[in-house]
């Protein structure tokens, strides 16, 4: 194995740390809601679908150019599909609240298998679809940043005025804006290591201590896997999801994010044989 330090450039990781950071504003809060509702693979879901909407845009040959971003009609299209398909899950979660999760791994699955027909064609489509699931994190600079980082301000700022209370397609279409704007910087994989490993690995803490550990174990991974995918010359996005999970296997060794669940320390069932 050979170690490149000469990929350690700060003008090529310093826009993807800071695309990182802005995931993790609006991912780690709405990763523990995420993970509080039981709706564990919702992101993968809406993250398919606004991946369905750039495979849809760019299919139909609306603007797009590889490696500085996507074009504003294939933003609309990502939005208007993750919009879309928030909508139907709300109205989903209303109809059979019970059957929510099968229904996001059907609606994911049919996402998937989408974008799958729609690249079928295209001689370049295996690349288009690596893209989509890991992400080019590293090809993303400050000026593509910015309407990402104004979208996850206002929508912290929305969060924070309904102090985390968000319900039905207030949730959903919330989510899907944030999904939106990440799953284009980061691919699929990462938005949903993002959302879903540090809310894990704080499942066990309360109050504002848990959020400040789940951002900085997200913030430890993402600054981990970027260099050490620059070092050792590996796809960013795949590594990074494995310092993550790194990072949250780590931070158990800290007893105060170690700590179980109350409802894990409670005394089991005693049953009454002779009933």
């Amino acid at each position: 194995m050979t170690f490149n330090m000469e990929g350690l450039d700060i003008s090529i990781l310093g826009p993807a740390c800071v695309a990182g950071l802005i995931v993790l504003s609006t991912h780690v809060p709405l990763g523990k809601q995420v993970l509080s509702r039981g709706i564990i693979f919702i992101d993968l879901a809406i993250a398919q679908i606004a991946g369905l909407g750039v495979i849809l845009a760019q299919y139909l040959g609306i603007d797009s150019h590889v490696g500085g971003g996507v074009g504003l009609g294939v933003q609309v299209a990502a939005a208007a599909a993750a919009l879309g398909g928030a909508g139907l899950l709300a109205w989903t979660d209303r109809r059979w609240p019970e059957y929510q999760e099968p229904l996001i791994g059907t609606l994911f699955v049919l996402a998937a298998t989408g974008g799958l027909l729609l690249l079928a064609n295209n001689p370049q489509g295996g690349e288009h679809l690596k893209d989509l699931l890991v992400g080019q994190i590293l090809w993303v600079n400050y000026a593509q940043l910015i309407p990402a980082a104004v979208l996850s301000v206002a929508l912290l700022g929305f969060m924070w005025m309904r102090r985390g209370r968000l319900a039905g397609l207030l949730f959903y279409g919330l989510f899907a804006l944030a999904i939106t704007a990440s799953v284009q910087l980061v691919g699929v994989y990462l938005v949903f290591a993002s959302l879903i490993v540090p809310a894990l690995a704080t499942a066990g803490m309360h109050g504002r201590g848990r959020l400040a550990a789940a951002y900085a174990i997200g913030a430890a991974g993402y600054v981990a896997g970027l260099v050490l995918s620059a070092v050792l010359d590996l796809p960013s996005g795949a590594m990074i999801v494995w310092t993550l999970a790194g990072c949250a296997l780590l931070a158990q060794l800290l007893p105060a994010v170690r700590r179980s669940h109350p409802a894990h320390d409670a005394p089991l069932p005693v049953f009454d044989t002779n009933a």
